[in-house]
């Protein structure tokens, strides 16, 4: 055995094990993010390396690490084994100041609470959680959120589902386990109340993140045709889901999901969201690592999820990072020609450390005002700072592109399907965490979303945890959201020809 000091405080470990997944299993709130799974692609795992015996420096990490950061001992965890007795020194701070979306607007409906109690909703998100607890009358005692852990097995669900193929599956289970049970039991505190006095409780995500949570295998949508073991709308006992913060018989109810990639999430704001304001016409849509989106048209309900990748949630751009202190969450040109930026955290004196999701949309709108990135996308410089050193390369363009060209032609698919056309949409709602700090305008300009639906723009924020809500107060809304899930019309976009045709196009630039 050897001895291993993360941050401070010892481990024994078996010799030539990989730090990041040392980091993984014996400290999993200091373990970086993997955003590309842990596969030595995207260079976030970074940590410092101060003494001891390790592995030698790939040819991956020289492509990836400035001959600087190595001088100093900077290393990526998910390359560098463990030879001998070390001491790594992690950025476990990163998620300080981070900002979760947490409120949602609740429509008018008829009251008829599911518990007697107290009552709690969970929406597990593919990079965070948040939660409520509420009272029978509908009032929240507390409401909170924390990071979901399993973006240390990858930022997106495609790296952990291939973590779980390769055996991590059932510590993938516990990890948003152990998330949820904490994030109760702190907001319990919060509330001032023991959390086994909560008696029943809605916990909804994405069909990835429910199957994670209750423990079913997600091999089936690796793969065509995609059919997963499980689409939910049934209700679990805590102790089924190892819950503990819960009496063991306490009703946990899991949404339906209407597909492998049209989760229970989009649901439930579909259920918050539609046919609550007269509309013949409105579509929804959660801007995600998978841009899942529904439409109402004339009575009909069309859905489909678009691969747009994790650009918006901070991965796979060179200084992307999540909504936490140092991020530049907003940027304009202002009179002179040069960008100004917001910082997260900068009244708290935080400066620049990279590049939020709504950043990145307002980044690429400004550099396309000041002519810096052409119409297909072309930046005649390796690289333009946007401000505070951050910087935004050739290649974090092309994943702009990518992820706004299979948003943008997943919404002109589905009016397609419904033989409808933009004119036609009364309302564009636009929910989740990256939607609700998110310029319009310019998602607009960049082609994010149709120009012709920026004015019809609602922003409802993290209607998936209102819609759960609803589930809590509502025994009726169960039977509703069951019902509106069996009449969706899922578009399958992988064979789609309207869609890969729509996909070439939006590629550039208006």
């Amino acid at each position: 055995m050897i001895r291993i000091k993360i941050d401070g405080t010892e481990y024994l470990c078996e010799p030539d094990r990989k730090l990041g997944d040392v980091l993984r299993e014996r400290c999993p709130e200091a373990a970086p993010v993997f955003a590309c799974g842990g596969h030595g692609k995207c260079g976030k795992c970074r940590i410092i390396v101060t003494e001891g015996d390790i592995s030698p420096v790939t040819e991956e990490e020289r492509k990836l690490l400035s001959a600087d950061e190595l001088e100093q001992g900077v290393r990526l965890a998910c390359l560098t084994r463990a030879t001998g007795d070390c001491a790594v020194a992690t950025r476990s701070g990163r998620g300080k100041g981070e900002v979760i979306r947490i409120s949602g607007e609740l429509p008018e409906f008829e009251r008829a609470p599911v518990f007697k109690k107290y009552g709690a909703a969970v929406d597990i998100g593919t990079t965070t959680l948040a939660a409520v607890i509420c009272r029978p009358d509908g009032t929240v005692a507390a409401s909170g959120g924390a990071s979901n852990p399993q973006t240390s097995y990858g930022a997106d669900v495609v790296s952990r589902m291939e973590a779980a193929l390769k055996g991590a599956g059932e510590e993938l289970t516990e990890a948003i386990r152990n998330a949820v049970d904490g994030l109760v039991r702190e907001l319990a505190d919060k509330a001032g109340i023991d959390s086994r006095d909560i008696d029943g409780a809605v916990v909804t995500g994405n069909t990835v993140m429910l199957s994670f949570f209750a423990g079913v295998d997600t091999e089936p949508l690796t793969h065509a045709p995609f059919l997963p073991k499980e689409l939910f709308g049934k209700t679990y006992a805590a102790r089924q889901l190892e819950l503990t913060c819960l009496e063991p018989d306490t009703d946990i109810y899991l949404p339906p999901c209407a597909a492998a990639f049209i989760g229970a999430d989009v649901m439930c704001a579909s259920l918050a969201d539609l046919g609550k304001n007269g509309a013949v016409c409105e579509l929804l849509t959660d801007i995600g690592t998978n841009g899942e989106m529904v439409l109402c048209a004339g009575g009909e309900l069309f859905a489909c999820s678009t691969a747009a990748g994790p650009a918006f949630e901070g991965a796979g751009i060179s200084s992307g990072m999540g909504g936490f202190d140092g991020a530049i969450d907003r940027a304009a040109v202002d009179g002179s020609g040069a960008i100004q930026v917001h910082v997260i955290g900068q009244e708290r004196g935080a400066t620049a450390k990279g590049i939020c999701g709504s950043g990145l949309v307002d980044a690429v709108s400004c550099l396309r005002e000041l002519e810096l990135v052409d119409e297909t996308g072309y930046m005649e410089e390796e690289s333009a700072e946007i401000g505070g050193g951050v910087c935004l390369t050739r290649k974090d363009i092309r994943a702009v592109q990518l992820a706004k060209s299979a948003i943008h032609a997943g919404v002109l698919s589905l009016l397609h399907a419904a033989l409808t056309g933009l004119e036609e949409v009364e309302i564009f709602h636009i929910a989740g965490g990256f939607g609700s700090f998110l310029n319009v305008e310019n998602a607009g300009k960049i082609g994010l979303i149709p120009e012709a639906l920026v004015r019809k723009v609602h922003v409802s924020g993290n209607a998936a945890l209102a819609g759960a809500v609803m589930l809590l107060l509502s025994a009726a809304a169960r039977d509703e959201i069951r019902a509106f899930t069996d009449r969706v019309n899922v578009l399958e976009l992988s064979t789609d020809s309207f869609f890969v045709n729509a996909f070439m196009e939006q590629m550039t630039f208006p």
